[in-house]
């Protein structure tokens, strides 16, 4: 009895650890690359990559229209890897429809605080980031908002493991319907998710790509009791080997 309970303790804690390992989202990957283990997809961890790349058709601070960001991504090589894209939407009610109704709460795709994993923009911003909305989901103002914390709208900032991180919108690769003349947007400068500007408007673009770039190393942590439980395992085993001969004898 003994024997098990301690099992139990044991695998408790692992437990514990793996979970809170798996909460974790943001992980640097080196050279200039993120990966975020929730949303499976890798990030350029330079957030105006195109203008520190000195990508010709943006324009002087490295913004574009939608369709020039589009094709920036489509077409990015970054130390040999492709498949780029910008980060983009879907429903955040995980429907096949996006709710264009205003709310403060996160809970339509029009709206500030979308802590849904279907806005890669808006999860980077709001988890990944923990920036502050400039409004609360009751709808009150918060001055401590952007990618300042302190309310400033405009600039650039370095913002946990993220470099560069522009103060205003961000184009999304998703647009409002197939063939539209607006596409989604992501406002750092508020934390609000829209889609109210037409595609010939001038937002920044963040590339992502799907899957990791490289292998989550196990923690060591974890390794540590998952041996520790085998080699009790084997103990235990051995143990009712024994017994069972003792009561044969």
């Amino acid at each position: 009895m003994k024997y098990q309970k301690t099992l139990l303790v044991l695998a408790l804690i692992a437990s514990t650890v793996t979970t809170s390992t798996a909460q974790a989202s943001l992980f640097d990957r080196g050279g200039g690359l993120l990966y975020d283990n929730v949303l499976n997809v890798t990030w350029l961890q330079d957030a105006n990559y195109a203008h520190t790349s000195g990508y010709a058709l943006a324009d002087s601070t490295g913004r574009m229209d939608w369709a020039t960001a589009t094709n920036w991504a489509a077409n990015l090589n970054f130390d040999g890897l492709t498949g780029w894209r910008l980060a983009t939407n879907t429903p955040v009610s995980g429907g096949t429809s996006f709710d264009l109704y205003f709310s403060y709460n996160g809970s339509t795709d029009f709206s500030y605080n979308i802590t849904s994993p279907h806005s890669e923009l808006a999860y980077m911003y709001n988890v990944n980031l923990g920036l502050t909305n400039a409004a609360s989901t009751t709808g009150a103002s918060q001055s401590n908002f952007g990618i300042f914390g302190n309310g400033t709208t405009t600039g650039q900032n370095n913002v946990g493991l993220v470099n560069n991180l522009q103060g205003t919108g961000y184009w999304s690769g998703a647009e409002l319907s197939p063939g539209s003349g607006t596409a989604w947007y992501f406002n750092t400068s508020f934390g609000s998710q829209g889609h109210v500007f037409p595609k010939g408007f001038q937002f920044y673009a963040w590339a992502v790509r799907p899957g990791d770039v490289a292998a989550i190393p196990v923690p060591s942590a974890v390794w540590l009791f998952g041996t520790g439980i085998i080699g009790l395992l084997g103990l235990g085993r051995l143990g009712n080997i024994g017994s069972l001969g003792q009561s044969n004898a």
